[in-house]
């Protein structure tokens, strides 16, 4: 195996450089976008510093509270961020649906990966635990937020063609199936994308990092394999979950669209 090279104090000033240098094209194009990209650095830098010390202590001190604690909190934060991303407004139904969803079917997807598919013992390695729930919670709540927003606008768009076909004897489920397909093909769509240029277009990340830090790039590729698989179930699963529970919120116990939701 080969030795990692461990990237000094100037050599991330120069990578930072090189983030100065495009906010200054930018600034000289009159693109107003400096802040944005300047802010983002620098909050990227400040979470990820207290992420690393974070990490490293829970390393050090494996305990299964520790890895209930930190998924909570990713699970959380994604719920919250979901609401933050959709601009329309959200019932509270909605966002039940929404909470649900997203802790339902990232939590079990990770546990399979877990238990069944790494086989870590024990279960709570952070080491383990951590990063591969990071990637598929961060991936299905990048999913379910662009399923939720393609709900509320289809619902909104085609408001009158669901409600035609419901006066014509349809079901809710019958008169909204055109929407929920459409919303699950848009919130899977960059996923399966992902996966089909994988390894001729770019390589991922997870991949990336393993070689990097000396492991075999085909140990690498059996691991990115195994992610990617986790990932598009994930995502299919939270997104399922919210398409076949969400669309109901649009309607009461008698069938009609609830005009509070829409």
């Amino acid at each position: 195996m080969e030795q990692t090279i461990d990237l000094t104090f100037w050599q991330l000033a120069a990578a930072y450089l090189f983030v100065l240098i495009l906010v200054m094209i930018v600034k000289v194009k009159g693109i107003p976008r400096e802040r944005e990209i300047l802010i983002a650095a620098v909050r990227m830098t400040i979470q990820l510093v207290l992420v690393g010390y974070i990490l490293a202590y829970v390393f050090d001190h494996s305990h299964p509270l520790y890895t209930i604690v930190i998924i909570g909190v990713m699970e959380a934060f994604a719920v919250v961020n979901i609401f933050k991303r959709v601009k329309s407004p959200i019932s509270l139904r909605l966002k039940q649906i929404i909470a649900l969803s997203m802790v339902a079917g990232s939590l079990a997807s990770i546990l399979y990966f877990i238990l069944v598919v790494i086989n870590i013992t024990p279960w709570y390695e952070p080491r383990y635990f951590i990063p591969i729930a990071g990637m598929l919670v961060g991936n299905a709540m990048t999913a379910v937020s662009l399923g939720v927003s393609r709900l509320i606008e289809g619902m909104h768009a085609q408001k009158h063609l669901v409600e035609t076909a419901l006066m014509l004897g349809a079901t809710p489920k019958m008169a909204s199936r055109d929407i929920i397909n459409k919303v699950y093909d848009a919130a899977i769509m960059p996923t399966i994308n992902s996966m089909v240029g994988m390894g001729i277009v770019f390589l991922p990340g997870m991949m990336t990092g393993q070689i990097l830090s000396g492991a075999s790039p085909l140990l690498a590729i059996e691991y990115q394999i195994a992610i990617m698989l986790g990932l598009v179930g994930s995502v299919s699963l939270t997104v399922i979950l919210l398409v076949q529970l969400g669309y109901k919120t649009f309607f009461n116990r008698y069938s009609q669209m609830v005009e509070g939701d829409m």
